[in-house]
Formats: C-alpha cells, sequence, structure tokens
C-alpha cells in the first residue's frame, strides 16, 4: 500500500532549513507593535469621544479641541457645535474604528498566515474571514479596508471643501480611484491564479 504523503511524522529539518524556518519568529515584534498602535487608536478614540461629548454640554474648550482637530475654519466665530462639526467628528471616529478594523485583520491574518497557526478552530469568537484566509485573500481584504478609510477620508474633505484648495480635492480623488483600481486588479489577479473550481455533475 502506498504511503501518502503528509500522513506520516514530520522528518526533522537540517539546521539551516530549520534556522531560516526559524526566522519567521523575528516578524512577531512588528505585530506587537502593531498591538501598541491600536492600543494609541483606542486612547485617541476615547480623547475624541470625550470631547465631543463634553462640547455638547457646551464646553468651549472642547469645542475649541475638535474644531483644531478637524481641521474645520469657518468666517465667523463658533460657539456651539452644528451639524459639520458632528459629522466631521463622527466620519474621524469612523476612520479610527476602520483603521483599528485593517490592524486587527494585520495582526491576526498576518500571524496566523506567516508565524503560527493559532488553533482557533471551534472557537466561538473564531472571525469568519480567518477560516479561509491566505496570502491572496488577506491582499484583498486590506486593498477592500484600503478603500473603505479612504472613502471616509474623501467624504471628510468633500465637506470640509471651503478650507482646501481645488488642487487637493482633485489629487484626493485621483488617489482614491487609484486605490479602487489597484484593489480591482488585485482581486482581478487573485481570480486568475486561483485553481478552477470543479462542479460535481450528476447524470440523470
Amino acid at each position: 500500500m502506498q504511503k501518502l504523503p503528509g500522513t506520516g511524522p514530520a522528518s526533522p529539518l537540517r539546521p539551516l532549513p530549520n534556522l531560516i524556518f526559524a526566522s519567521r519568529w523575528l516578524q512577531l515584534p512588528l505585530y506587537l507593535g502593531l498591538i501598541a498602535a491600536q492600543a494609541v487608536y483606542v486612547v485617541h478614540f476615547v480623547i475624541e469621544l470625550l470631547h465631543l461629548v463634553e462640547a455638547a454640554a457646551g464646553s468651549q474648550g472642547a469645542l475649541q479641541q475638535l474644531i483644531s482637530s478637524i481641521g474645520y475654519k469657518a468666517t465667523v466665530p463658533i460657539t456651539s457645535l452644528n451639524e459639520t462639526i458632528i459629522m466631521l467628528v463622527v466620519l474621524a471616529l469612523i476612520d479610527v474604528v476602520m483603521i483599528s478594523n485593517l490592524l486587527i485583520m494585520v495582526i491576526v491574518g498576518g500571524y496566523e498566515t506567516f508565524v503560527s497557526r493559532m488553533n482557533l478552530e471551534g472557537h466561538p469568537d473564531q472571525p469568519e474571514w480567518l477560516s479561509h484566509v491566505n496570502a491572496s485573500v488577506l491582499k484583498v481584504k486590506l486593498a477592500t479596508a484600503i478603500i473603505g478609510i479612504s472613502s471616509i477620508h474623501l467624504l471628510k474633505t468633500f465637506i470640509n471643501a471651503d478650507n482646501y484648495s481645488e488642487k487637493v480635492l482633485i489629487a484626493q480623488t485621483v488617489i482614491h480611484i487609484t486605490f479602487l483600481l489597484s484593489a480591482m486588479a488585485i482581486a482581478y489577479t487573485d481570480k486568475l491564479m486561483s485553481p478552477p473550481r470543479h462542479h460535481n455533475t450528476e447524470v440523470l
């Protein structure tokens, strides 16, 4: 009986291949650094949210902090929240959330793909996308997330268009379209490189 590949015990690697394979753990500090960066984003999110709540309660200091952080300028002094400021602040908070989602995909997906298995099969909190993640799927998901972040930035720019030159507006639009085309190219390339699916047909 012929022995199927991969069914027997794994043979030990030679020293050099073992060293090269173990070098994947050098990526671990990078992922830990991204976790620290995500913690900074959480702190930034909480601070901006507190400023929004305080400004809604009438705090002029918190209002000026918000106006400064979103880069909003007006021809008349602003003494209270208006719809535009609230919308820009909320979009900034959404932007933080989307970047945090992007970080999670890079940290979890990258570690699972390039460093070591997490053995999350059967865990109730296992992300749905992690069950079939690989380098190609991760690239497509990252490209899609970047398009979402770029869309939020572009929307913020259009809402606050009076404070940007026409050159900046055109440049941001072109950059967003470039991201979109790049994501489509990545997805199409991944589709071409994926093996064709065989459908079982039954003869009646």
